[in-house]
């Protein structure tokens, strides 16, 4: 996994609630971590392939292109971590099929989150 030139893993949150990627964008900062935000789908694809994210964190409900769809897409060309953010608890079964790494159904623990993120960032042991 290639560190950023200032050591700092980089996260891609896609979301289309500012209150929500303010809030967990300066989290993700004060964690220790280069934060890339998008709003929509479409940007978090683009973002997804030309910003060389560690992982990314994907909310499902946006306008446009949903979160789902992103994560079909994305997994044609990436393989790199994915946490779905959602309030639609029900649907954890189809992002794990689609190729998600983790789930968390809003409201969340951000402390959770961050938790969440650095273990999926972990090197695998022996490495």
């Amino acid at each position: 996994m290639e560190v950023n030139k200032d050591g700092k893993k980089r996260v891609l949150l896609v979301d289309d609630e500012d209150r929500i990627v303010n809030f967990l964008a300066l989290k993700l900062k004060v964690s220790g971590y280069q934060v890339i935000c998008a709003n929509d789908g479409e940007k978090g694809l683009e973002l997804a392939r030309t910003a060389s994210p560690d992982i990314l964190l994907l909310d499902v409900i946006m306008p446009g292109i949903d979160g789902l769809e992103v994560l079909r897409r994305l997994r044609k060309f990436s393989n790199v971590p994915v946490i779905i953010l959602s309030a639609k608890e029900r649907i954890s079964e189809e992002v794990f099929a689609l190729g998600a790494n983790g789930f968390m159904s809003k409201p969340f623990n951000p402390d959770d989150l961050i938790s969440e993120v650095k273990t999926l960032l972990q090197p695998p042991l022996g490495k």
